[in-house]
């Protein structure tokens, strides 16, 4: 990149390879693993984020010191990630298949064993067709726009802190580098509660996905709350509180595992997930323009913002959580509970693409 519309540009190429992992992601995890399983799996790949925030700070602070180069630091920095994403896309794209039936490390009867396992989703494994009346049901339903909203919170979160973390630093009185060092921390932070966030999920049989998303919230909150009243003489608070900032993982990941564990009919699906990342993404757009560099170094209005969104996004989960009580109760009324007769049928109805509206045995994990 030689100038700002170079860059523009190629931040726009990058930004399309993004937008594809974490939807291809989700579906290879719903493909592979029931239920109780996605949880942990899917904590495990969104903490990697706090593993990458930890190794970019490291090979930034380290190659920002670069002085023996005809590049220069930011242009080497790029190089080094970039050619690390490349090696890795080209092992992935070999070893990582994109459903039971193309697994090169599986034998017949091992797929068809996965097929047997994941049918107890009640979702069946994979719909190429896309439905249009699913598509409208998802429009309909409230439980995709519960979390569709708490995703618009997410993005207004992930777009403040991800664009401005360094500036904050930088304001309660440390050097560009220094900065650039102390956001290891936000990643050991983001690693150990987004991954132990997927250990507790999977360790009970219990519908606790929401209350883990609610829970999760908090700490940040309590660090907006922080950065917003504390001394600017109280440096290293400060800094503290900013590392509690980069939990948005946890909430961010328990979405996903909530689209995958409440919403059945492959287009309904999809429509949920396209849904989710958009309004995440408006959401990146918006908390980047809530911080505004005149109210540094405390960004009173982003913080307010920020503010509003958790406190938003934990009065749906409450209303979620009621939501999917309700709406199971009220099946178990209308059809019956559950036995194992009714949940082969339910299987069967997975199988044959029937959304969670649809199924009458389908049950809300939550």
């Amino acid at each position: 990149a030689r100038n700002y519309s170079d860059m523009m540009a190629l931040r726009f190429l990058l930004g399309i390879m993004e937008a594809s992992i974490s939807p291809s992601n989700m579906m290879m995890c719903a493909m592979f693993y029931n239920k109780r399983e996605q949880p942990f799996r899917m904590c495990t790949f969104l903490s990697m984020n706090g593993v990458a925030t930890m190794v970019g700070a490291l090979l930034a602070y380290g190659l920002g010191h670069s002085t023996n180069t005809t590049l220069k630091p930011w242009k080497l920095i790029f190089l080094v990630i970039g050619l690390l994403n490349f090696a890795w896309a080209l092992i992935f794209l070999y070893l990582a298949p994109d459903s039971p039936a193309n697994a090169r490390f599986l034998n017949h009867e091992e797929r068809l064993r996965v097929v047997k396992r994941v049918s107890k989703n009640q979702m069946g494994i994979k719909d190429t067709k896309f439905k249009m009346y699913q598509a409208i049901e998802a429009a309909k339903d409230i439980n995709v726009w519960i979390l569709s909203v708490i995703g618009l919170g997410c993005g207004v979160i992930n777009g403040s802190t991800s664009n401005f973390i360094s500036s904050l630093i930088k304001g309660f009185g440390f050097s560009g580098l220094n900065a650039t060092l102390l956001q290891l921390p936000t990643g050991a932070i983001e690693l150990v509660c987004v991954f132990s966030a997927g250990l507790i999920a999977i360790s009970t049989k219990k519908n606790i996905r929401v209350i883990l998303l609610f829970l999760l919230c908090i700490p940040t909150l309590a660090g907006l709350i922080g950065i917003h009243l504390i001394p600017l003489e109280h440096k290293w608070a400060l800094v503290g509180m900013t590392w509690l900032l980069y939990i948005i993982g946890g909430p961010v990941i328990m979405c996903w595992v909530l689209m995958n564990a409440t919403i059945a009919g492959s287009s309904k699906h999809s429509t949920c997930k396209i849904m989710w990342f958009l309004m995440y993404t408006a959401g990146n757009i918006i908390g980047s323009k809530i911080m505004y560099a005149k109210e540094a170094p405390r960004y009173i209005s982003g913080m307010k913002g920020l503010i509003s969104s958790y406190s938003g996004m934990m009065f749906l989960c409450i209303v979620y959580y009621v939501l999917m009580v309700y709406r199971n109760k009220k099946r178990d009324q209308q059809y019956g509970e559950l036995t194992p007769e009714k949940e082969r049928e339910g299987i069967i109805n997975g199988f044959r693409d029937m959304t969670d509206f649809e199924n009458p045995h389908f049950r809300y994990a939550f």
